[in-house]
């Protein structure tokens, strides 16, 4: 056998056997190689696979009845979330899409006229110029009346009045972030803002002076460092000072601000501090999910046993829902003052009005969940000798669980509607009060 095991040899006695035997010559057999699992080296290529991938049929996105595939779906699911933002941002942000408005970054007081615009107030594109050209002509008669020396009204008075118009540098300090909003508070520290800004030596990058506005800062601290190089509020000049000409942005509307600016206030609405009586932003978003969930849970631990019985006997389905039906209609915010004047005015009328707002349609949603349980499964417990219970508890319950988290997630969102309302009767409180002052 060692022999025969020499390739060559193995070839020679198969020959002596073939003529011997008068036999066509037999050949010696090659067996195939084992089987190799694929490795690094020897896995296929990267373009063999993109070749692979692309000749796989692709699902079409417009197709009748038929399903996406998944990441078709994901992605469509994002933009579901995207399209609106996005849309929001372009109208905000487009200059010559829909900017009605002018915020103003800071303003200036009117000469004889009752009506004072603050920073970030919106004035119409049409009224802003008309503002802004007030405030140039009282300048103007501000120079004038200097010129000629026939300024009127007391020394102390127009100190006051110079007070008021170095204060106008205010919000540009706070938006440069110059100064912290505590610290724009102290009239030292805007004294000593005016005199960067007249020295050239601070440059606004979010909120920048115009060139007129930078000419007026510029005369007006040469009046003031004549008077006193630092702030001391009896050596002011005693002469009026000119005014700063009101700058403003385009905007939208009020009600319809842009994403940058929901943002930003969020953020800050979101650090705020608890300060006394006034709650922070996630003590009122607690005091919102406890009513909410509260008047939720209170009904669904009523009506869902109730829609079962009434889905599974028509018993207490002619006894309770033809009731229900009728009540369901009744406008849950008329029953607040009831509901004050039995619960006092605290949380528990709120919570009492989200729990009518949601129970009566979250029985008739679990009976009719319940009827739609195949039949079979009812007649094949039954043949099998499953009692009442037994039935309820085997077969209906699991058969009508997964219908029934899908309703639940659809009533609790109809339980969310009812909350404003909730929360304005009694005493206000949560997210309502603060959307409302």
């Amino acid at each position: 056998m060692d022999y025969l095991k020499d390739e060559d040899n193995l070839d020679e006695a198969l020959a002596i056997l073939s003529k011997r035997f008068s036999i066509p010559p037999l050949r010696r057999v090659v067996p195939d190689p084992p089987f190799l699992p694929l490795t690094r080296q020897t896995r296929p290529h990267k373009s063999i696979k993109s070749l692979n991938a692309a000749a796989k049929p692709s699902s079409p996105w417009f197709a009748i009845r038929k399903e996406l595939n998944s990441r078709q779906r994901l992605t469509l699911s994002c933009l579901s979330f995207l399209l609106p933002l996005l849309i929001w941002a372009f109208v905000s942000y487009t200059p010559f899409i829909w900017h009605p408005d002018v915020k103003l970054q800071f303003s200036a007081d009117r000469k004889d006229v009752t009506t004072i615009y603050s920073p970030g107030d919106r004035l119409s594109k049409g009224f802003f110029p008309t503002f802004v050209q007030a405030i140039r002509t009282d300048n103007a008669e501000i120079l004038a009346a200097r010129e000629q020396g026939e300024v009127t009204g007391t020394a102390s008075g127009i100190r006051r009045a110079n007070i008021k118009i170095m204060r106008h540098i205010t919000p540009v300090a706070t938006g440069n972030r110059w100064l912290l909003r505590d610290e724009a508070r102290e009239d030292a520290l805007l004294y000593s803002i005016r005199q960067q800004l007249a020295e050239g030596t601070l440059e606004g990058r979010k909120v920048k002076l115009s060139d007129e506005n930078i000419k007026i800062v510029q005369r007006n601290w040469a009046l003031m460092s004549e008077r006193s190089p630092e702030f001391v509020s009896k050596l002011l000049p005693e002469t009026p000072l000119k005014k700063l000409v009101p700058q403003g942005v385009p905007s939208d509307l009020v009600y319809l601000p842009s994403s940058g600016e929901v943002v930003s206030k969020g953020i800050q609405d979101f650090t705020l501090v608890a300060v006394g009586d006034t709650p922070s932003m996630f003590q009122r978003y607690k005091h919102s999910l406890r009513i909410v969930f509260f008047g939720f849970l209170l009904a669904a631990a009523i009506g869902v046993p109730l829609g079962v019985m009434c889905g599974t006997f028509d018993f207490f389905s002619k006894l309770f829902e033809p009731f229900i039906d009728f009540f369901r209609y009744m406008p849950a915010p008329a029953f607040s003052t009831l509901l004050v004047a039995v619960f006092l005015a605290h949380d528990a009328p709120k919570i009492a009005l989200v729990f009518i707002g949601t129970f009566f349609q979250l029985v008739l949603v679990v009976a009719n969940t319940t009827r739609q349980l195949d039949t079979s499964l009812l007649e094949a417990a039954q043949t099998l000798g499953a009692k009442k219970f037994t039935t309820i508890k085997r077969v209906i319950l699991p058969g009508i669980l997964p219908n029934l988290f899908n309703d639940m997630r659809i009533l609790l969102g109809w339980a969310w509607t009812w909350l404003v309302i909730a929360e304005l009767i009694g005493v206000k409180g949560g997210l309502t009060e603060f959307m409302e002052t």
